[in-house]
């Protein structure tokens, strides 16, 4: 009430403006709701459209067709690629929700020593970039990489083949983990611990109790975060990419990437059919995850009367279960990070030897304070983290502002504002690569292009986390200020926003850190000067530039590393986090 009555004392007795009465809210909602249709409906116009149409040699759009739709399923590639992506997203989303969920139970549940300190490393993780991540594990389990070396001397000729399926799952499990660990931290921090200890006093172990109540309790997130993460695996790009074309594994994705980026002409068609058919399975899938959550309510534990967060004694067990997380913590972020940072410091990579030590070298880092795309590149990233943020969270913020006080036909906000949600990143980039190339403008390969898809991509992230946000803010603030003389903008600028600071420093630093680390989105709209910061990296990878990738990962991840430290300390200095 404080921040609400100093922010209306300040005029108590100004009248709104002649603009602020005639922009009434249903003004606000058309121009916001024009807006997100300018934003959101020509990918997916284009993207039909193409499907639909031949395309001529100057790249304009020729005779309707259906023939692209019709050689899906005479294409050799469609239906073994659809298979390897059920099996892949579902492998992966095993892996990452049994150690993910582990961890959330060992950090909110139990006295483990130490437990706190996985949040901090969750939060550092989701800054580094998945391609980055990926060539890490590939490096540690390729053929010249330390573990096939230690299973070389236990069995003769026995390497492991990292680029298969199982190398895939694998890969893309351990990398989802921190999400997964984030959410259901979220969801057993609010689960009542009251029926854990009656089954403890009742006989029952820690692991039985666990099985038995806590995984029950929380049956409804856990359904709902595996099919989240199947449904991010499933239209992932660059584990699959990276390890799944080296191995001749195609999935939808990679299917969808070839055929739209061939040396040749592209043939936008084919990838316009193979889109629309992965998004209409992305929109039954997310349909699928809406009607759970329909039954959440016969899973409520948590009443106002009696509840209790309190964790469990683990007594003796606590060591144990530190090191369980020590383990998980080695194998998500310090194995991988690790294995950078010596091939860093590598003229070239042979992998983990005797002779390697005495080769090390700082060159790789010469070159990054260098002039060059290399600096360019970090530049650049760091602008399309800071544009798309700084653009998403006060737009996302009024729209959830006004869907949260059911302004009239605020509902399409919401809808309109949710729909990239159902556009795998690949698929965006297709998109929006057809519209930059045929609207009269010249955006295609400039930054300004990136920072657009990648604002329309993580729009659903900043409207949810500003919608909880408004959700929790009574209107009685609000009338409390509109009866005191404030306009509708003065409500929102001088009361709800200052209230609003907590849910929008963390979306600005989640839709950051994620639109600096996808590489999918950027990958066919950047041009010559305009690279950002993963793109580089896969080119690299792709160059076989394996150390000079290396050096430049370690310093992004220190990068991030601070920033996120100091996002840290800024939410917990203000008690805002």
């Amino acid at each position: 009430m404080t921040q609400a009555s100093h922010a209306v004392d300040a005029h108590p007795h100004r009248d709104a403006s002649a603009a602020s009465r005639l922009m009434t809210p249903k003004m606000v909602v058309a121009l916001l709701a024009t807006i997100l249709l300018i934003l959101v409906a020509p990918p997916v116009i284009f993207l039909i459209d193409v499907s639909v149409h031949e395309s001529k040699p100057d790249g304009s759009m020729g005779a309707f067709t259906t023939r692209f739709y019709q050689l899906l399923w005479s294409d050799r590639f469609f239906l073994p690629s659809l298979a390897n992506t059920i099996i892949y997203a579902i492998g992966s989303a095993i892996v990452a929700i049994v150690i993910g969920t582990l961890q959330a139970m060992i950090v909110e549940r139990t006295n483990a020593p130490g437990r706190k300190l996985v949040l901090f490393g969750a939060i550092i993780s989701l800054g580094v970039p998945h391609v980055l991540y990926t060539v890490a594990w590939l490096l540690l389990l390729g053929r010249a990489g330390p573990f096939n070396d230690l299973v070389s001397m236990f069995a003769q000729g026995g390497a492991i083949n990292v680029y298969s399926m199982w190398g895939m799952v694998l890969i893309e499990g351990v990398g989802f983990v921190p999400l997964t660990f984030l959410l259901m931290s979220a969801v057993l921090r609010s689960t009542d611990a009251a029926f854990e200890e009656a089954a403890m006093m009742a006989g029952a172990g820690p692991v039985r109790t666990f099985w038995r109540i806590t995984l029950r309790m929380a049956l409804p997130a856990l359904c709902a975060l595996t099919l989240l993460i199947f449904v991010r695996a499933f239209e992932s790009f660059e584990v699959p990419a990276l390890v799944g074309l080296a191995g001749n594994i195609n999935v939808m994705t990679t299917t969808i990437y070839q055929t739209s980026h061939t040396t040749g002409a592209p043939n936008h068609g084919q990838a316009g059919a193979y889109s629309v058919c992965l998004i209409l399975i992305v929109i039954g899938l997310l349909f699928w995850q809406n009607q759970l959550s329909r039954h959440a309510h016969r899973y409520q534990t948590v009443t106002g009367k009696g509840f209790r967060p309190r964790v469990i004694d683990l007594g003796g067990w606590r060591h144990v279960a530190t090191l369980m997380l020590v383990a998980m913590f080695a194998i998500v972020t310090i194995l991988p990070v690790t294995m950078l940072v010596f091939t860093s410091f590598q003229p070239f990579y042979e992998g983990v030897t005797a002779d390697s030590f005495a080769r090390v070298s700082l060159e790789n880092y010469r070159l990054l304070v260098g002039p060059g795309s290399f600096r360019d590149s970090i530049a650049n990233t760091l602008i399309l983290g800071f544009g798309t943020a700084t653009f998403v969270v006060p737009f996302t913020a009024l729209c959830a502002w006004l869907v949260a006080r059911r302004a009239p036909g605020a509902i399409i906000l919401d809808q309109l504002a949710t729909m990239p949600l159902v556009f795998p990143a690949i698929i965006m980039s297709v998109a929006f690569l057809n519209v930059f190339v045929n609207i009269p403008l010249p955006l295609y390969g400039t930054l300004l292009s990136v920072i657009i898809a990648s604002s329309v991509r993580f729009l659903p992230y900043g409207m949810r986390y500003a919608y909880a946000g408004a959700l929790q803010i009574h209107t009685d603030l609000e009338e409390a200020a509109t009866v005191s003389g404030a306009s509708k903008a003065g409500v929102f600028t001088r009361v709800l926003l200052p209230l609003l600071v907590a849910s929008l420093v963390s979306s600005w630093l989640l839709i950051f850190l994620l639109s600096v680390q996808t590489v999918s989105l950027p990958l066919l709209l950047v041009g010559p000067g305009t690279e950002v910061m993963a793109v580089t990296l896969f080119d690299l990878w792709q160059n076989g530039q394996v150390t000079e990738l290396a050096a430049m990962g370690v310093a992004w991840i220190c990068l991030m590393t601070t920033v996120s430290t100091a996002f840290h300390l800024l939410t917990k200095r203000h008690q805002i986090a």
